[in-house]
């Protein structure tokens, strides 16, 4: 496990080089890619759990990224450092998808206290790469502050993210009232903080109508949730709202000490649990078991304990 160890002495180091390489290792399919991947995540596991966990979530167009460059420099003009790990779209068509993220985030991708890294989501559901959390955790190791999850959009298979991180931003136009009844009520129930972003020029008086109407709609989706969750309106072109939008994450983190950690092992623990079984049901020749139900010659159930009798027969 030679690379494994070479590459957890770079990411020690500060090395940024090794700490790309490193994620590049854990994205690879490659078996003996796997196992350098898995033993260097032995290696930089004790060094995590400093970092905060951030995703920002929001519908095509909102501003993400723009949003994300515009804090990102905010935070890091305060002596943070931040990683920013942005989840692109994978065309079903072809496979490819546009990894543009750091021509989106040009001063954030030039400084030296930050790191942006785009990855196909691929055949991944929840807005989320397959390999994220890992590629989370080398970031930690590594020494960021914060750590942004820029997710695909807003949906339903998106709440999976949720699970990978301490703090849950949606972002939203204003004007965005109205549009409450498209937004699937998981995404707000699981968000801890709504941006109105965009909330300049012309735009702030819809900014305050979105406002009042997503503190009403929160105020009943969240009526048994110990942390009510605020509803802010910002500008990333008058760098508006950043000192608010600061205090809420401050003020979440210490009131909860992240407390979610334990339940996102736990998820991860299943998670890995099922990739295993995943690897073990393809490994099996179904063929003359199907052949044999269709047959008649004997039944489904049957069938079903002999392959679970050999999937874990190991």
């Amino acid at each position: 496990m030679r690379k494994a160890q070479e590459l957890f002495s770079g990411i020690k180091k500060g090395d940024i080089t090794s700490l790309s390489q490193g994620i590049t290792l854990i994205e690879s399919r490659n078996p003996d890619h796997q196992k350098e991947a898995r033993e260097l995540l032995k290696l930089i596991y004790p060094l995590t759990g400093r970092a905060k966990r951030i995703a920002i979530s929001g519908t095509p167009g909102v501003g993400k990224s723009t949003f994300i460059e515009s804090f990102g420099m905010y935070l890091i003009g305060k002596d943070q450092k931040l990683a920013v790990l942005a989840i692109d779209p994978t065309s079903q068509r072809t496979g490819g998808s546009i990894l543009g993220d750091k021509t989106r985030m040009t001063h954030l991708s030039a400084h030296k206290d930050a790191f942006i890294r785009p990855s196909p989501n691929g055949e991944t559901l929840g807005g989320i790469a397959a390999k994220t959390r890992e590629a989370m955790l080398l970031c930690d190791a590594f020494g960021f502050d914060f750590i942004f999850i820029e997710t695909v959009g807003v949906g339903q298979s998106e709440l999976s993210v949720s699970h990978l991180v301490d703090f849950f931003i949606l972002l939203m136009q204003p004007g965005s009232g109205d549009e409450l009844q498209g937004i699937k009520r998981g995404i707000l129930e699981v968000s801890d903080l709504v941006l109105i972003h965009k909330a300049d020029g012309e735009n702030q008086k819809l900014a305050k109508i979105a406002q009042h109407d997503f503190k009403r709609s929160l105020a009943i989706l969240q009526n048994d949730r110990s942390w009510q969750t605020p509803v802010l309106a910002c500008s990333s072109l008058e760098k508006t709202g950043f000192e608010e939008t600061e205090s809420v994450i401050d003020k979440f983190f210490k009131q909860y000490n992240l407390e979610s950690r334990k339940t996102q092992l736990q998820i991860w623990l299943k998670e890995l649990l099922m990739e295993q079984l995943d690897t073990k049901i393809e490994s099996l020749n179904l063929k003359d078991n199907l052949e044999r139900i269709y047959k008649g010659q004997t039944d489904i159930l049957n069938e079903l304990d002999k392959l679970s009798q050999e999937i874990f027969r190991d």
